[in-house]
């Protein structure tokens, strides 16, 4: 009879560690198809981003754009990529191949990694660490050192200073974004992006901090340009005076990656200010709300209810996204390029006092209301 209970009890064990197993599988199994997810989802959002921009470039300037390659050049972008796939990848004889190497890889990876705390539904977030906000601010301040690296290790003098100045300007335009993200936090009462987007949803179109915080909005869109190094802030790859700054002596996929980067630098930082400005994925619609029913008097058996809600809240980020993205292009073809000394001018003498005085009003309107 012993011997039967032990004989059990070994089965049992096995059985449960078995079962460890295969929960511990399942989820690296989980982690590795939502990063495959991811960095499918990014790849094809910075392709739909060069093609708008060249089309929209295009109207904007009354030419054509890409056309021949797919229908209205939509597969444009995938034949830029293959095409630098197979070019050769050139090191410099006299430049540091690590540093060469390691730094268009820096400047993609915490792109990559912003997008974890990034809302796109209520439910639909990989991860919500309760500081979502900073962490972008961290993660971010990491690209211009990659920059730096790639300039650097380039052992080019354009290339160098092309680093030199994205460390400058990032240094310079991080300050104003972080205040005026802790404004936005302020008015919500937590760092968290999705209490930020809630708090916002529950007064509608007219609660949202594009209303309650202008002056902070302006400031955080110009810093976010220039965060991303856009015209008229692409001052670390000026064509006209440093031939193409840290890029000058890269080719191939490290180029590909550096252009991947801008672009989804782009592509990150709009959802941010959707969500930190303009409500998320509430779409503020009166009775909109009524489309999709409350989830406890809803049918079990009826899944399209259940996955209505988080495709509208998913359709209403991207599209409030790509439309401050389309102005960011507009941006690019409207305004002339600045000088240094007037960027650092912009940054240090207008945006960060603007956002200093923003972040004191904010403090003492919320002190009033506790009080």
């Amino acid at each position: 009879m012993i011997t039967d209970i032990e004989i059990c009890g070994k089965q049992l064990v096995q059985l449960v560690n078995e079962l460890e197993v295969e929960t511990t599988s399942f989820k690296s199994i989980w982690i590795l198809a939502s990063i495959l997810i991811l960095v499918t989802g990014v790849t094809t959002g910075v392709s739909v981003i060069a093609w708008l921009e060249r089309k929209v470039s295009a109207g904007v300037q009354q030419r054509i754009g890409p056309e021949y390659a797919g229908p209205l050049g939509v597969i444009q972008s995938l034949a830029d990529g293959i095409k630098l796939l197979l070019k050769e990848d050139i090191i410099p004889a006299k430049g540091d191949p690590w540093l060469f190497s390691i730094g268009p890889a820096v400047v993609v990876a915490p792109i990559l990694i912003s997008y974890l705390i990034i809302p796109f539904g209520k439910r639909v977030i990989l991860s919500d660490p309760g500081i979502g906000a900073f962490f972008w601010i961290a993660i971010s301040s990491i690209v211009p050192l990659g920059l730096l690296m790639a300039g650097y290790g380039s052992n080019n003098k354009y290339s160098f200073l092309g680093g030199l100045r994205a460390a400058a300007q990032s240094i310079s335009y991080e300050i104003p974004l972080a205040l005026c993200i802790l404004s936005a936090s302020l008015r919500s009462g937590s760092l968290s992006t999705i209490d930020t987007v809630e708090t916002q949803s529950k007064y509608g179109f007219f609660g949202w901090n594009l209303w309650r915080q202008p002056i902070g909005f302006i400031a955080f869109f110009i810093s976010s340009l220039a965060e991303c190094e856009r015209l008229p802030f692409d001052l670390p790859e000026a064509e006209e005076e440093l031939v193409a700054g840290y890029q000058t002596e890269y080719s191939g996929i490290k180029f590909g990656l550096s252009y991947v980067g801008s672009h989804s630098n782009l592509s990150v930082s709009s959802p941010f200010v959707t969500v930190l400005y303009s409500g998320g994925w509430d779409s503020s619609i009166p009775y909109f709300e009524n489309l999709v029913p409350d989830s406890s008097f809803m049918d079990p058996s009826d899944e399209f209810f259940g996955v209505l809600g988080p495709v509208l809240g998913v359709v209403t980020t991207l599209s409030k996204s790509y439309l401050f993205i389309f102005i960011s292009i507009l941006t690019r073809r409207t305004l002339p390029r600045v000088r240094i000394d007037q960027l650092l001018d912009l940054g240090w003498k207008f945006l960060l006092p603007i956002a200093l005085g923003n972040l004191l009003l904010t403090a003492s309107f919320q002190s009033l209301l506790i009080n």
